[in-house]
């Protein structure tokens, strides 16, 4: 597909990995819906957007994805700004770790476990069903695609570390979820793809003591450093161009393994 001044929709838009996915798209000429339930990080974002690509190029949306009722007030604040999106980047989540015994020999709490699902998998498929359902009406474009989806996993789905049951079950869950969601839409033309991130430079693992990231950084083979957002987002937009891309769950790590904690 090619992304020029196609409709794109980032969940997570407002930081981190879904802001240089946003910025990405928008450099590369699609008219980006940031989505994210910070409006004052996301408005943000558009404002830079706008006065570096034209009036227009970008608009916020105010959205929780864990709720049917935020997503379509998104999406339909999006599509009169843009027009219908054939792109949903979803990378939107929330990170967690707890043992399942706590120190003091109590049970973890099964809400912490419940709210890290919730968002991070429940949430992901509850836009993703909604954006399918609009994007089958749209008319084919060039090998009869319709649309394109990517999931953001984590490198934690294959090999979690201690503490990290919540978090690895849920990106686990958008692996498990990224072929039978492809084999399901190919009738109409839609891709979805997975992918699982590394250690990157996100704003959160900014806020780490610069020791602590830089023994994060040494753990990686090659390149031994952080992953850059930007290299996040590059492979975003090449799921968007590369039409053969279906199906499929890529790692982007540097060839990482994570060690049990």
């Amino acid at each position: 597909m090619n992304i020029q001044e196609q409709a794109a929709l980032i969940t997570g838009g407002a930081s981190g990995l879904g802001e240089a996915t946003a910025r990405e798209l928008a450099r590369l000429g699609a008219r980006v819906a940031v989505l994210d339930v910070n409006m004052t990080l996301a408005e943000k974002v558009v404002a830079e957007l706008n006065a570096q690509y034209g009036a227009g190029r970008a608009v916020a949306c105010q959205c929780d994805i864990t709720s049917s009722d935020s997503v379509t007030a998104a999406l339909a604040k999006a599509a009169v700004a843009h027009g219908p999106a054939r792109i949903l980047m979803n990378v939107a989540g929330i990170g967690a770790a707890k043992r399942i015994v706590q120190r003091d020999g109590s049970a973890a709490p099964l809400e912490d476990f419940a709210r890290v699902i919730n968002i991070n998998l429940i949430g992901s498929y509850n836009i993703s069903r909604l954006f399918a359902a609009a994007c089958v009406k749209l008319d084919a474009l060039e090998d009869g695609e319709r649309g394109v989806m990517m999931f953001t996993a984590s490198v934690a789905a294959f090999d979690g570390q201690v503490g990290q049951q919540a978090y690895s079950a849920s990106k686990g869950g958008l692996v498990g979820m990224t072929l039978p969601m492809a084999r399901d839409l190919a009738q109409y033309g839609i891709r979805v793809c997975t992918v699982a991130p590394g250690l990157f430079a996100t704003p959160l693992m900014q806020q780490l003591p610069e020791a602590v990231q830089a023994s994060l950084a040494a753990s990686i083979p090659f390149p031994p450093r952080l992953g850059k957002p930007q290299e996040f987002a590059q492979l975003a937009c090449h799921i968007v161009t590369n039409g053969h891309l279906n199906g499929e769950v890529i790692r982007l790590d540097g060839a990482l393994r994570m060690a049990p904690r």
